[in-house]
C-alpha cells in the first residue's frame, strides 16, 4: 500500500487560506491527509467552513508558525509530512511527483523549486530557487543562504522523532534552523528540479513585515550551526559529492 502524506497548513488570519486548502485537497495523489492548524485566528475563519468535512481542523492558542507546525505533525497519521503556508499553494502534482522522487532515491527529505506569485496568482518570477546539483552543494550553500523554501519540503516523519521539532523560539526562521539541524545529523535534503509550489509575495507576510527580526535570527543560527555544518561536510566530502541530483 502506498504511504499517506499529511499536509500541514498553519493558519493565522490569512485571507488566502481557502486557496491553500483547495490546492492541498486537489492533489493527484489520493492518499493524503490535510491538517489545518488554526493558531488562534480571529479573522477569515469563514473560509474554512466549506472544507470542514474534508480536513482535520485543530485550533490552538496563538504561539507562532513553529508551534502550529509541531502540533500538526504530532497529530498527523501520515508517514510523510508536507508543510503548506496558508498564503501559498501547491501544484496539483506536488505530492505525487515529490513522493515518487523520494521513494526512488531512498530519501528521507527533499525539496523542489517554486515560482513567486502576487496576490492575484500572477507569476512575478518563475523558477526562483537555486538549482542544486549535489548533496555537497547544499551543505556549502546553506552556510551562506537558505536555499530551501519550507513549503517545498517533504520529510519522513521519523526525521522529527530523531532530530526534534521546529523551534518555537524562532518566529521567522524556524525552517532554516531545522534544515541546519537535519544536515548536521546526516539527513541529506534531496533536490527535485521542478516547480511544484506557488510562493506568494504580499505586504503582510513575515518576510515583508519583519526583515530586521529575521536578520537577527539568521545571525544566531549561523553562529550556532555553520562551523558544525562545515565540519560535517569535510568529514563526509566523498559521500556528499557522490550524491547527485
Amino acid at each position: 500500500m502506498k504511504p499517506t502524506v499529511s499536509i500541514v497548513i498553519p493558519f493565522y488570519n490569512c485571507p488566502y487560506v481557502d486557496q491553500a486548502i483547495r490546492s492541498a485537497l486537489n492533489q493527484t495523489y489520493s492518499r493524503i491527509e490535510v491538517i489545518v492548524v488554526d493558531d488562534g485566528s480571529t479573522e477569515e475563519l469563514g473560509k474554512l467552513t466549506r472544507f470542514m468535512d474534508r480536513i482535520t481542523y485543530i485550533r490552538k492558542e496563538n504561539g507562532g508558525t513553529a508551534t502550529a507546525l509541531n502540533e500538526g505533525i504530532k497529530r498527523s497519521s501520515g508517514e510523510y509530512i508536507a508543510w503548506l503556508s496558508s498564503d501559498d499553494h501547491f501544484d496539483e502534482r506536488k505530492v505525487e511527483e515529490q513522493l515518487d522522487f523520494m521513494l526512488r532515491r531512498g530519501a528521507k527529505a527533499s525539496f523542489h523549486n517554486y515560482d513567486y506569485v502576487n496576490k492575484d496568482n500572477e507569476v512575478l518570477l518563475p523558477f526562483v530557487g537555486k538549482r542544486i546539483t549535489s548533496a555537497e552543494e547544499i551543505y556549502l550553500t546553506i552556510m551562506n543562504v537558505n536555499p530551501i523554501n519550507g513549503c517545498s519540503v517533504m520529510i519522513h516523519k521519523d526525521v522529527f522523532k530523531d532530530v526534534g521539532y521546529f523551534s518555537p523560539n524562532l518566529k521567522f526562521t524556524q525552517d532554516y534552523e531545522m534544515w541546519c539541524r537535519m544536515l548536521i545529523n546526516g539527513y541529506v535534503m534531496y533536490y527535485l528540479d521542478e516547480v511544484l509550489l506557488k510562493y506568494r509575495s504580499h505586504s503582510e507576510s513575515g518576510t515583508s513585515k519583519h526583515p530586521d527580526k529575521m536578520k537577527k535570527e539568521v545571525f544566531v543560527i549561523k553562529h550556532h550551526y555553520h562551523s558544525k555544518i562545515h565540519q560535517y561536510a569535510l568529514q563526509h566530502s566523498a559521500l556528499l559529492k557522490s550524491i547527485k541530483f
